[in-house]
């Protein structure tokens, strides 16, 4: 079977943000942990558990740099594709990709590389509020990150605040081109996405260090807090799924079509499970059904009318990549909340039972460590329900994939994607290596030197 240029240069630009939404997934949610950390270390000044803490910053910090590291590179390499492989989408959107793009690197970027050597090595050589205020500044960093390449998706998704002037998009307002109606929900539903990704990172991590006997000081802390956020975290992720999921419902149909396999337009449509869609013969094969149910959960309405692919000849998705994404997405959120709720619920009663410090139930530290990258299966089949989901359009219902794609030969793009993906298994193996040597090899940090609590920094001490 010969596969074309747009299908191959679909496939390079999917391998390469697969591979780079990874790390950011990360870091959005690990520098507030991080400033967590910080902040009980600062409040716990002179007792045992402020060195715990710190030890568990000091560990959680080199992550964040490693995930950094690969995520710029990463994040780099992903920019070029715009004008190697798709040069149609910036001459016809560029009026709105490019600068959105800029204020990402103006302000989130420059902000995060800005304070990011403070916090990591300037833990003696600045104020304990000044290496605060520079984990406070990462965060954000990472978190305004997010917001403007969630506000240039979102707007892809949902165009609006736009007119189209000799086929290129032109802004009318920029606050309903940043605003658009899918971004709230996609905003929110990323950051909580990011902070269960980061929360079963750190219980799992912590968990192994465990099973391997080579805890540093803050493990235990580290391990309770991962826990608790993402027990806290899913019932909320589960909540939000939900708001954007009517989004959805409202400016995307046929994206919603695809996810449940809803060939024709019905009402009171029954929820499939699993099935396997056939999209040759427009079925669901061997579908397990629950009737009525998807009208309930996706439009609140037991005998809401939901559209089908029928609706959308030629403008619709492909169904299975959609279909099994959307329930690999959903099935690990469910492990996800039973897990959590498990190792929380164990962990409290220990607590109560004042045998906090007592080994934890080994059962519980390998169903932890096996979820250590749990939230990362979840992203990238939520990323991939988002993205193949908006098919065939690259600006959706305005602008075609294929219209805007450069007209490479095939050959030259499956070199660079298979160069591509070998890259990417080297470096993804590598993180995950590093990662482990780290948890089994940890180091402790020397004790601080007592510092006064300013609101500026020595300047000796910054001039060091």
């Amino acid at each position: 079977m010969d596969i074309d240029t747009l299908l191959l240069s679909r496939i390079q630009f999917a391998a390469n943000i697969s591979f780079h939404i990874l790390f950011p997934t990360i870091n959005i949610a690990l520098g507030w942990v991080l400033v967590f950390f910080r902040l009980r270390t600062m409040s716990a000044r002179g007792t045992p558990a402020a060195q715990q803490w710190e030890a568990a910053y000091y560990f959680w910090t080199k992550v964040f740099a490693l995930s950094f590291a690969l995520g710029v590179v990463s994040g780099i390499t992903m920019s070029f594709q715009f004008g190697t492989n798709w040069p149609g989408y910036m001459e016809k959107a560029g009026n709105i990709a490019g600068p959105l793009l800029g204020y990402e690197v103006l302000t989130a970027f420059f902000l995060e590389a800005t304070f990011l050597g403070i916090m990591l090595f300037g833990r003696d050589r600045v104020s304990e509020r000044m290496h605060l205020v520079a984990s406070l500044m990462v965060a954000g960093g990472t978190t305004l990150s997010a917001f403007w390449i969630l506000a240039l998706n979102s707007w892809m998704q949902t165009p609006s605040g736009y007119e189209i002037v000799d086929g290129r998009f032109h802004v009318l307002s920029w606050w309903d081109v940043i605003f658009s109606p899918s971004f709230p929900f996609r905003l929110a539903h990323k950051l909580l996405a990011s902070t269960l990704t980061v929360s079963f990172l750190i219980a799992g991590l912590s968990a192994w260090q465990l099973l391997r006997n080579t805890p540093h000081a803050g493990t235990r802390k580290a391990l309770r807090a991962g826990v608790a956020i993402a027990a806290i975290a899913i019932p909320l992720q589960i909540f939000m799924g939900d708001l954007h999921g009517l989004n959805t419902l409202q400016h995307q149909p046929a994206k919603i079509a695809a996810i449940e396999g809803v060939w024709h337009t019905e009402k009171s449509a029954p929820l499939t499970l699993f099935g396997w869609p056939n999209e040759k013969e427009g079925r669901t094969d061997y579908a397990i059904q629950v009737p009525k149910l998807a009208s309930l959960i996706l439009a609140h309405d037991i005998d809401a009318e939901i559209k089908g692919l029928n609706e959308f000849p030629n403008a619709h998705p492909p169904v299975a990549p959609v279909f099994w994404s959307f329930r690999v997405m959903v099935g690990m959120g469910v492990l996800m909340l039973v897990v959590s709720w498990w190792a929380a619920w164990v962990l409290l009663r220990r607590r109560k039972q004042h045998s906090a410090e007592a080994p934890e139930p080994r059962r519980l530290l390998w169903a932890l460590a096996a979820m250590t990258f749990s939230g990362w299966v979840a992203t990238l089949a939520g990323w991939y329900v988002t993205e193949i989901g908006r098919q065939p359009f690259i600006v959706y219902g305005l602008l075609r994939t294929a219209d805007v794609v450069a007209e490479h030969p095939p050959a030259l793009v499956g070199g660079t994607l298979v160069a591509w993906l070998l890259l990417y298994v080297i470096l993804l193996g590598s993180y995950v290596a590093v990662l482990k040597y780290m948890a089994e090899h940890p180091s402790t940090p020397a004790p601080s030197a007592p510092k006064p609590v300013t609101t500026r920094a020595d300047p000796a001490a910054l001039g060091s």
